[in-house]
């Protein structure tokens, strides 16, 4: 598909069964694998980023295509390095782009044969693995949690384990719990010594049967459709009330947007109240995944906001915060970028393009905080919408069932 045209229903009544949590999938895929075990995943993600590690998981082949897969990319090089064999380990145009030398130096200071395939501090990699004896790095706080997990996440299989220091600030601490909690799932020793040191004992993984919760950064969509539909009530099983997941966080920051989360026998329940606040300031360091959601919803309430911690916004699929910028700009809403971290609103707007269709720029979350704004336009048209497939491959159909009307053009 190339483009398609949205048009809303006049209220929204729908039960959704949201994709599974790809953020735990990929860390139980991962770990399950370092166990070598045969016990059973359960509710896996069938988006293309859990495609692409059961994938090289299974087959370990001598050249492992990640495509679009930055978690994958990041999780597999570390699994690489301490599993036998040389793998090259390459992906999309834009994943070659993607900076992994701060991951690679630390691999290498743990003693990992990991060489630059093309160009130095890119992939694709050439990786050989062996032995790691070392277990001291240190690392800015600031970089990708990503790189931390995945550091963590083979640090039981170490002959000495691994001490981790992180500097300065830390960003994403939610994302490093959530890999601490999944390896303390399946029987492995790893904490917090302090507020930026972390330890992981030389204790193996135990292989287990695992059950993977629904994915809340999906569900952000959904209470983006609460909070811009008139009259809507919407139902999402699978989710969890106390969640490892940080972007959990979202029910408690969208009951300033109008709508009220409610949890019966893990099932939530969206309720449109309409009282919002009249303005909105959030740190999002800690849930950056979460922030083109709320500059879309906050912008067609007509709240003013400031949006601050976003600096991982520029190394992900795109540089999401000019690509917010450009996008918001064709619907009429002039935003601000200060320091490379914030983004913020005053109520600035300019004349609209007319027809806008929305760029995707290869990013899943470009389409899906985009084309809730439909409900408020009358019409949205999102163009490559194809790229939900990243992370959620059945949210058209979804929006579909729920009373959106589709169109291919």
């Amino acid at each position: 598909m190339k483009r398609i045209k949205i048009t809303p229903p006049d209220t929204v009544h729908a039960t959704i069964q949201l994709p599974s949590s790809k953020s735990i999938c990929n860390r139980a895929l991962l770990i399950h694998a370092l166990a070598q075990g045969n016990c059973t995943l359960e509710n896996l993600s069938d988006c293309d980023d859990t495609r692409v590690m059961v994938r090289a998981l299974q087959e370990l082949s001598p050249t492992i295509d990640i495509m679009a897969a930055g978690t994958a990319m990041r999780f597999l090089t570390a699994f690489l390095s301490v599993t036998e064999g040389t793998h090259l380990i390459t992906g999309t145009e834009r994943m070659r782009q993607r900076p992994i030398q701060i991951l690679v130096d630390a691999l290498r200071s743990l003693g990992a044969d990991i060489e630059y395939a093309e160009n130095p501090g890119f992939p694709p990699l050439r990786i050989t693995g062996r032995k790691l004896t070392n277990r001291e790095i240190t690392l800015p706080g600031h970089v990708s949690s990503q790189y931390i997990s995945a550091l963590l996440m083979i640090g039981p299989v170490l002959p000495q384990g691994l001490h981790l220091k992180l500097t300065g600030e830390i960003v994403s601490r939610p994302y490093i719990n959530l890999t601490l909690q999944l390896m303390h799932d399946f029987g492995a020793e790893a904490g917090w010594l302090s507020d930026n040191e972390l330890e992981v004992k030389p204790q193996p993984y135990k292989a287990r049967p695992y059950y993977v919760e629904s994915d809340w950064s999906a569900a952000s969509y959904w209470y983006e459709i609460a909070a811009l539909s008139s009259k809507a009530t919407i139902q999402l099983p699978g989710l969890f009330e106390t969640s490892y997941q940080g972007d959990s966080k979202v029910a408690e920051l969208f009951r300033m947007l109008g709508v009220e989360t409610s949890f019966d026998k893990q099932t939530v329940t969206l309720t449109h109240t309409g009282k919002c606040v009249a303005r909105m300031e959030y740190d999002f360091v800690n849930q950056p995944d979460l922030a083109q959601t709320f500059v879309v919803t906050c912008a067609f309430l007509d709240i003013p906001f400031r949006f601050s911690g976003l600096q991982s916004l520029k190394i992900k699929e795109t540089d999401r915060m000019a690509a917010l910028i450009t996008e918001m700009r064709k619907l009429g809403y002039l935003l601000k970028e200060t320091d490379g971290s914030v983004l913020s609103w005053e109520g600035e707007r300019t004349q609209a393009d007319e027809n806008p269709a929305i760029d995707t720029y290869e990013d899943h979350r470009m389409a899906m905080a985009f084309a809730p704004a439909a409900i408020k336009l009358n019409e949205l048209r999102i163009n490559n919408p194809q790229v939900v497939s990243k992370s959620y491959p059945h949210y058209w159909e979804d929006l579909q069932n729920a009373g959106f009307q589709l169109t291919e053009e």
